[in-house]
């Protein structure tokens, strides 16, 4: 225990000191503002069915697709490269101390980055003297259920994108292999649904579990304020998987 907190200190350190993350956080918070202007320019226009908090979160694939593979793909693959992963494993920290200190100390980065963005709804809500829009504005329960859902899902994403960086010793690789498997993750189980399943027979069993895997659909519960107990389950579930499978490439491979 007392290696994995000084080896995670460590870690996260080396985000801070990274400019990679601050290209990361600086690329994340521009658009993320800009897209939370536009959103509010849409409700000048026309009313609006949703609140600002659920459309704002409907767009978490636009930076988990860039911001993830930033942060994840020199994980692994950079200390490969420099040699230093053989030396760390020569020491009392092992595999699994490394791996679980770059996750925790990635996950925690980009959690950091999700909760700066409680700003724009905070600085919208404070510039309107309008108390109904006030309430739109900052709905607790979009906003809770939405932010639940990034950190659920960040989670997955995160694990995705150590385990792809600890396949190669390139980050330019690493990169392109997290961006794949998120698309995958993301659009691809989005993708099944349009596969046409006959109604009856064995394949039609194969509805639910397409239904299962519809990362859009999660959001969507979430950000209503429906908690539902079946993505906690996938969402950790493929989290400790990839980090297992991140473990045992990393001991196999140093």
């Amino acid at each position: 225990m007392r290696n994995f907190v000084h080896f995670l200190r460590h870690e996260i350190r080396v985000i801070l000191f990274s400019a990679s993350s601050y290209v990361a956080g600086v690329l994340f918070l521009l658009l993320m503002g800009l897209i939370y202007w536009a959103i509010l320019k849409g409700y000048t226009v026309a009313p609006q069915e949703d609140t600002p908090a659920t459309q704002f979160f409907r767009i978490f694939w636009i930076p988990a697709f860039f911001v993830v593979p930033l942060l994840t793909m020199r994980s692994i693959a950079e200390e490969r490269r420099l040699g230093t992963l053989q030396t760390l494993l020569t020491t009392p920290t092992g595999p699994m101390v490394v791996v679980l200190a770059k996750f925790f100390a990635i996950y925690i980065f980009y959690l950091f980055l999700w909760a700066c963005t409680i700003a724009f709804p905070l600085l919208a809500a404070e510039m309107t003297s309008v108390d109904q829009a006030r309430i739109i504005l900052f709905d607790p329960a979009s906003l809770l259920g939405g932010y639940l859902f990034v950190a659920l899902s960040g989670a997955l994403f995160i694990a995705l994108g150590i385990f792809c960086s600890s396949l190669t010793r390139s980050q330019l690789v690493a990169g392109m292999l997290c961006f794949t498997g998120l698309f995958l993750l993301i659009a691809g189980s989005r993708l099944l649904l349009e596969v046409p399943l006959p109604k009856t027979g064995p394949l039609k069993a194969l509805n639910a579990p397409f239904q299962y895997f519809q990362t859009f659909e999660h959001l969507l519960d979430f950000s209503t304020g429906i908690i539902d107990s079946r993505p906690f389950v996938y969402y950790i579930s493929g989290s400790l998987l990839f980090l297992v499978f991140s473990v045992i490439l990393v001991e196999r491979k140093a």
